[in-house]
């Protein structure tokens, strides 16, 4: 494995050097109606090569203008990248094959348009996807669960819209490491902190995860649908952050004064609950499996398969 390119570990803002990729497509209506016939949507992703930070744009075709459009309100947004990162069209396959196709046969445009706007727009060689992994597991997080929770509803552009702009929040409230090492802060940094310099949350919303989606009118269908992905991608995401070599091999101790996520069953979206180790028990055989937790909401007893230590200053 090579090492991480100088955009990874310079600091600077975030977004001035991104990856693109695109993903779909997605079905949406262009009215609600009798008689309205679905058409194809895809999903633009944007990802911050240095703070991990993913925004989401809808396109509503795979056109170069369409393209270009999404990118004005990604850098109205966001600010104008100095780096875009990018496949060059040949490595797509399978479902992404139209995908494929207007990028290498687009590939001189939109080279001359982001010249003139003075960004600098990089092509990864050819047959190389594990080149573009950043990305990829971007468009990992959020096309595998969207795809499932959607199946076969029918969402307008706007809804479709909407749901993207929050799947983005859940994305980016995802911890990444402790916020300070203080043993009284319970707050981790997140890829929100560097876009508003504060956590992102939500909206307080009923629980409709178990409604019946016939008898719900139009915006609860959407938030169900964006209850669904949380609880799907977050249980993802903490299995990820709880992998571990089977028996054999010591992967680190919990120690007292360590930031940990608390695995919880029954989480709001974008909720994620987090504690400092005040006190361990180790085992017979010197090994810690259950902990003390303080947390806001007081000291709770949890084993280690409930506990996800965040990255220490050394890892991260």
């Amino acid at each position: 494995m090579g090492n991480l390119p100088t955009q990874r570990i310079v600091p600077a803002f975030p977004f001035q050097t991104v990856g693109l990729d695109f993903a779909g497509p997605f079905f949406v209506l262009n009215r609600r109606g009798r008689g309205v016939k679905p058409v194809k949507a895809y999903l633009c992703l944007f990802i911050c090569f240095r703070y991990k930070c993913i925004h989401l744009e809808i396109v509503s075709q795979l056109t170069k203008d369409a393209f270009i459009l999404s990118l004005r309100r990604f850098i109205s947004r966001r600010g104008a990248p100095a780096e875009i990162f990018c496949d060059n069209g040949r490595n797509f396959v399978a479902a992404a094959k139209e995908i494929g196709a207007f990028i290498k046969s687009n590939q001189t445009p939109i080279f001359d348009f982001a010249t003139n706007e003075k960004i600098k727009f990089n092509f990864i060689p050819t047959y190389a996807p594990h080149f573009g992994g950043l990305w990829e597991a971007g468009i990992k997080s959020a096309k595998f669960h969207l795809k499932r929770v959607i199946g076969n509803s029918n969402l307008t552009f706007e809804e479709l819209s909407t749901l993207f702009a929050q799947v983005e929040a859940i994305l980016n409230s995802r911890p990444l490491c402790p916020l300070s090492s203080s043993p009284q802060d319970l707050l981790s940094l997140t890829p929100g902190h560097f876009l508003v310099g504060r956590p992102l949350t939500s909206l307080p919303a009923p629980a409709y995860e178990d409604s019946d989606p016939r008898f719900l009118q139009r915006h609860a269908r959407l938030e169900q649908l964006r209850q669904h992905f949380w609880r799907r991608w977050q249980k993802e995401y903490v299995c990820e952050l709880q992998q571990r070599s089977k028996w054999r091999i010591n992967k680190g101790f919990l120690r007292v004064g360590d930031l940990v996520l608390l695995q919880e069953d029954n989480t709001a979206p974008m909720h994620w609950r987090m504690g400092r180790i005040s006190r361990l028990f180790p085992g017979h055989d010197g090994i810690s499996r259950v902990a003390d937790i303080s947390t806001m909401r007081g000291c709770v007893r949890r084993p280690l398969t409930r506990i996800c230590p965040l990255l220490t200053d050394e890892e991260a």
